[in-house]
């Protein structure tokens, strides 16, 4: 239907546009403190990035993505997450010849083709931090303590760190090979996701939602119990740093994340949202992807999350940006002229303006004033216009006081506050 937009998509406008605002200016906050710099990649991709980066037996890979073949029949994909392609452009930019760790974020569009629900798009947009050439945990320390700021930033409640090792290679594998055993006398009773997962990627097992899959999985080996030593060393100083820091954390040895590029730390930012536990940020060490997709062998770490989701937690009233709009209202063509020419010279000076556009009354000015949520209002006429002299009135405290409308320099200092 041309009067509906595609299932899986939203428009944003109005006061959510508001919110944006405010997730996008704590963004740009946040990344000045701890001089991560912006960067920018194509919608699309070579498909074969995403498949080598998100594993073959991924969800992304094997559900979600959105294919398309060119003109020359090559594959190409809508990205369904951000990591891969900032992985892409920095080896073929060769910002590894630069000084690391280069510390880079984004926000962009991601597509990934699964049910629709409140928060949940299949166009959606991601907020990624990624640190490029650190080896070192307090590389994962200030990730984390990154997400943590900038969520508290948000004033979300509630919020729960959770963290896990996965290991290297060496671990994963063979804690894997323990999985399988275990798993062995349970396949059955496993959903059929799972019975593949359980074949191709035991671990992702505990990934799986399904309450039988769970239950089946409580008495399960964890992969913390068989860490070489320097990734339990790791997992160890990562977990004394957070807890000198005073930043809370749960382990959460269930943890595994659903990418197969994660190595060593992982971690999730939870909270509560109409009485459900749900994920809010996650990331983790990825050390071998970039080797895996352009042959630098660089390590990093990063997170990413859905801005969709961060509205629909701080999408109230209280949380907007209170509004500092001056509404002029105006009586007459003198009266308008004059409205112009004050709000000219406000916004010359950086303060939002509104005036009348629409030729209402008076009294209709005046409610569109209250709705717009204005500080102040000053209402012009024939005996303004005449005089210079105006009512500033405080929408709020209802207090009224007179101001020349030939000092602006004076009204201005009123409306700022100073």
């Amino acid at each position: 239907m041309l009067n509906k937009a595609p299932r899986g998509t939203v428009d944003i406008y109005g006061e959510k546009m508001e919110v944006w605002h405010v997730i996008e200016s704590k963004i740009r906050d946040i990344t000045n403190k701890y001089r991560v710099k912006e960067i920018r990649t194509p919608m699309f991709e070579h498909t074969e990035i995403f498949v080598r980066a998100t594993g073959e037996s991924s969800d992304i890979v094997t559900k979600e993505m959105y294919t398309l073949y060119d003109k020359r029949g090559r594959s190409l994909t809508l990205k369904p997450e951000g990591t891969a392609g900032v992985a892409r452009a920095f080896v073929e930019n060769k910002m590894n010849t630069k000084e690391l760790p280069q510390k880079l974020f984004y926000v962009t569009p991601c597509f990934r083709y699964e049910k629709p629900e409140s928060g949940r798009q299949r166009q959606f947009h991601q907020l990624g931090i990624e640190y490029i050439g650190t080896p070192s945990v307090y590389g994962d320390v200030e990730v984390i303590q990154f997400g943590y700021e900038f969520l508290k930033s948000l004033d979300i409640k509630n919020i729960t760190l959770e963290i896990n090792s996965l290991g290297d290679k060496e671990c994963r594998s063979k804690f894997n090979d323990t999985l399988q055993k275990y798993l062995e006398n349970k396949v059955e009773l496993l959903c059929e996701e799972c019975k593949e997962r359980y074949i191709k990627n035991p671990m992702r097992v505990f990934d799986c939602k399904n309450e039988t899959c769970q239950e089946e999985l409580k008495d399960a080996p964890k992969i913390t119990d068989e860490l070489g030593v320097e990734c339990s060393n790791d997992f160890k100083k990562l977990q004394d740093i957070l807890s000198k820091l005073g930043i809370k954390y749960v382990v959460n040895k269930n943890l595994v994340r659903g990418l197969d590029y994660y190595t060593k730390t992982v971690f999730e930012f939870t909270t509560e949202y109409n009485g459900k536990n749900i994920t809010i940020c996650a990331g983790g060490r990825y050390n071998h992807l970039m080797k895996e997709l352009a042959g630098v062998d660089l390590q990093a770490v990063g997170f990413g999350l859905g801005i969709e989701r961060l509205v629909l937690l701080i999408d109230n009233e209280e949380n907007r940006n209170k509004s500092d709009v001056v509404y002029i209202g105006s009586i007459g063509d003198e009266g308008k002229y004059k409205a112009i020419e004050l709000g000219t010279k406000l916004r010359n000076e950086g303060i939002a303006v509104e005036t009348d556009i629409a030729n209402r009354n008076i009294k209709k000015q005046l409610k569109f004033a209250d709705k717009i949520k204005a500080k102040f209002s000053i209402v012009i006429g024939e005996n303004e216009v005449v005089s210079n002299i105006a009512k500033l009135k405080n929408m709020d405290t209802g207090k009224e006081e007179e101001i020349s409308l030939v000092d602006a320099e004076a009204l201005i200092k009123k409306i700022k506050g100073e």
